[in-house]
C-alpha cells in the first residue's frame, strides 16, 4: 500500500495544508560534517555519518528520487546496513515497504517494540480524530525491536532510544553519541517554538503533551543539550526554543506566530537543488 498511500498523502495533504505553514522541511544537504537530510517533499530523512558507519533515520516516503539525492550528498544506497525507525507511519517508512524499489533491502530496521504491533496488525493506526484507520503497513526487513531506555552501540555509534507515545503508541525518538535527537514526529517548530505535533493526526494528543514534557524533564535530568532534528521543521540547538509550547497542540484551525520562512506549499521542490545540498551547511531555527 505504500506507493498508493504516497500519491494519496502527496495530493490530499497538500491541498488541506497548503499555505498553512505547517510543514517547513529542510531542503538536501548537511545540517553539520556529521549529519545529513534528504528532503522528500514534506518530509525529512537523516543520515549519522561516522567514521565508516553511515546510520539512516527514518525512511521517507516511496519516493522515487531518493538515490538521486543521496548521490548529491556522496551516500551510497548500498551502505546503508541500519536503518533506526521513529514510528511506521508511511512518510517515514516508504523506502522500506514491501512495494518500495527495495534500496535498503538488506539493511536491519530498527523499531520499537510497541510499534511493531502495527505491522503485525495487532493494532491498527488511527487519524483524524480516530475517524480514519490507515493500511496495514509491510516490511520485510530484519527488525530489532527497541524498548524504553535501551541503549544500542552499533560500529561505535552510541543510541539512546526513547520512547515518546502519542503521536503514535510506541513512537521513538533516538539520541546519538549524546548529540543528537531525532525527534521524528513528537516535536513540531513554529517561528515562536516547539509545540507537541499536528492534533489531528495523534493517536492521543493528551499522552503526546505528556510525553513532551518528560522528554524534556529526562534531558535536563542528565544534563544533555543535544541538537533537536524534526522530520517535518528543521532543527534548532535552542532547547528553550525546542520546548517552548511543550503543554500545546500544532492545530492547522487555530491562529500561530506567523513564519514568513514557511513554504506556501511545502510540496514544492523546486528549490531542492543539487546545487544547494552541495553550498553550505543548513540553517537552524530558533538561535
Amino acid at each position: 500500500m505504500s506507493k498508493k498511500a504516497t500519491e494519496f498523502q502527496r495530493k490530499a495533504m497538500s491541498w488541506m495544508y497548503r499555505g498553512k505553514e505547517i510543514f517547513k522541511p529542510l531542503n538536501t544537504g548537511w545540517i553539520d560534517k556529521n549529519v545529513a537530510c534528504v528532503r522528500e517533499w514534506v518530509a525529512n530523512i537523516f543520515f549519522y555519518r561516522k567514521g565508516d558507519t553511515t546510520i539512516m533515520v527514518d525512511a521517507g516516503y516511496n519516493y522515487d528520487r531518493l538515490a538521486e539525492k543521496m548521490s548529491w550528498l556522496g551516500i551510497d544506497p548500498k551502505s546503508i546496513h541500519h536503518i533506526l525507525i521513529t514510528h511506521q507511519d508511511t512518510d517515514h517508512v516508504g523506502a522500506v515497504e514491501a512495494d518500495s524499489p527495495g534500496l535498503f533491502r538488506n539493511a536491519n530496521l530498527y523499531i520499537g517494540e510497541i510499534e511493531n504491533q502495527y505491522l503485525t496488525g495487532e493494532v491498527r493506526r488511527k487519524v483524524i480524530y480516530h475517524l480514519y484507520k490507515l493500511p496495514q503497513v509491510t516490511i520485510n526487513n530484519e527488525k530489532v525491536l527497541l524498548h524504553d531506555g535501551q541503549v544500542l552501540d552499533i560500529d561505535g555509534v552510541r543510541i539512546k532510544c526513547f520512547l515518546v507515545p502519542g503521536h503514535t503508541w510506541g513512537h521513538v525518538v533516538y539520541l546519538i553519541d549524546d548529540k543528537y535527537l531525532f525527534t521524528g514526529d513528537t516535536l513540531w517548530f513554529g517561528a515562536d517554538g516547539g509545540y507537541s505535533f499536528i492534533s489531528a493526526l495523534a493517536e492521543d494528543n493528551k499522552l503526546a503533551v505528556k510525553s513532551l514534557a518528560l522528554l524534556e524533564k529526562k534531558l535536563k535530568k542528565r544534563g544533555l543539550h543535544p541538537l533537536f532534528i524534526t522530520g517535518h521543521t528543521g532543527w534548532t540547538d535552542n532547547m528553550e526554543f525546542a520546548f517552548a509550547h511543550k503543554n500545546e497542540l500544532c492545530s492547522p484551525f487555530k491562529k500561530r506566530a506567523h513564519d514568513p520562512s514557511a513554504p506556501y506549499d511545502a510540496y514544492d521542490e523546486s528549490d531542492d537543488t543539487e546545487e544547494n545540498a552541495k553550498s553550505g551547511f543548513l540553517k537552524g531555527v530558533g538561535r
